[in-house]
């Protein structure tokens, strides 16, 4: 197998030769057709996550096939199509399992951070956190969905059923999320950084009822906003922008700090919540529901040994949509 492995923090990713990995029990390998590229790959690569792990193979958004099956696995075939999201595995006894919480669980394994992720030709996996994708759209289509959606999703249920939405920061998780509040009949608010004409036309040409710089207050007071931009900076500009009893949510792995803020923007029982993770049943409920919302995604694919250009384009927001890896 071939993979884009990171050896050291801070440094680009190494085209690597390695030997073929063989599914242990209750694992899959899967020959991958197609993996994202998320904004959490690059807090990894950074060295802006905790107790980082080296030498890792990133990526977490990935859809592939079945190529061979571990002892004890049941309900799979060989050949069948899955995806692999950044929760990899659970300890399933901590009292976060056990109360049906594993976005929380106290030693948790995760996919491109903590395993091996999908920046390679094959993975190994879990059978127990794979989801099935079935046969409609592309591998490159659904591989933004596995992160960016579902993260997305829960954000976007963490947020409540207000019919005014705030999305700040419009890269992959917000295009995806924009089309769901939409489906879902919400009026959707688009914040970019200032003077970013080209993302908030891309936004429009999404549907979203405004668009502006986060700089800006929306023509409505929001019922709730999400954050998906990791600029601590847009936390009091968000609270500003909902309504009293309004919710904002913030949707990153990792943000930057949090400025001091007047209580003033928090009182009025104003919520400030965060999100963590994703759980399986997320997995169940959004896959379900994506071929009959119509998700459209938007990518911009690289061959895998560009994956270092395809993070370099990410951090400097060089496209609109989402970067997917193909093998």
């Amino acid at each position: 197998m071939q993979a884009m492995v990171l050896n050291k923090i801070g440094t680009p990713l190494e085209w690597t030769n390695l030997p073929d990995r063989e599914p242990g029990p209750g694992e899959i390998r899967v020959k991958i057709g197609a993996c994202g590229v998320c904004r959490t790959d690059l807090h990894v690569v950074d060295g802006e996550l905790p107790t980082p792990q080296v030498p890792i193979i990133p990526g977490h958004e990935i859809v592939g096939r079945i190529d061979k099956i571990g002892f004890g696995v049941e309900g799979f075939t060989l050949g069948e199509r899955i995806g692999v999201p950044w929760l990899g595995h659970t300890c399933g006894v901590c009292p976060y399992c056990v109360d049906n919480h594993e976005n929380l669980c106290d030693r948790p394994i995760f996919t491109g951070y903590t395993r091996d992720g999908g920046f390679a030709t094959h993975t190994i996996v879990d059978a127990h956190f794979a989801i099935r994708l079935g046969e409609v759209g592309s591998d490159v289509d659904l591989a933004p969905l596995l992160c960016a959606g579902l993260i997305g999703w829960r954000s976007l249920g963490i947020a409540g059923p207000g019919r005014k939405l705030g999305l700040y920061g419009f890269g992959a998780s917000a295009h995806i999320v924009a089309q769901v509040a939409k489906w879902q009949g919400r009026s959707v608010y688009a914040f970019t950084r200032p003077s970013d004409i080209a993302t908030q036309a891309f936004a429009l040409h999404l549907g979203v009822t405004w668009a502006g710089g986060s700089d800006e207050l929306p023509t409505d007071h929001l019922d709730a906003a999400i954050i998906f931009a990791p600029d601590g900076d847009l936390v009091p500009i968000a609270l500003k922008a909902v309504r009293k009893g309004g919710r904002v949510v913030c949707a990153g792995i990792h943000m930057s700090d949090i400025p001091s803020l007047p209580y003033r923007l928090l009182w009025e029982e104003r919520q400030l919540v965060s999100v963590a993770n994703l759980t399986r049943q997320d997995g169940a409920d959004f896959f379900r529901l994506a071929p009959q919302i119509g998700i459209v995604t938007h990518t911009n694919s690289y061959p895998l040994s560009q994956a270092n250009s395809a993070l370099d384009d990410l951090r400097a927001g060089r496209f609109e949509g989402a970067a997917v890896l193909v093998p």
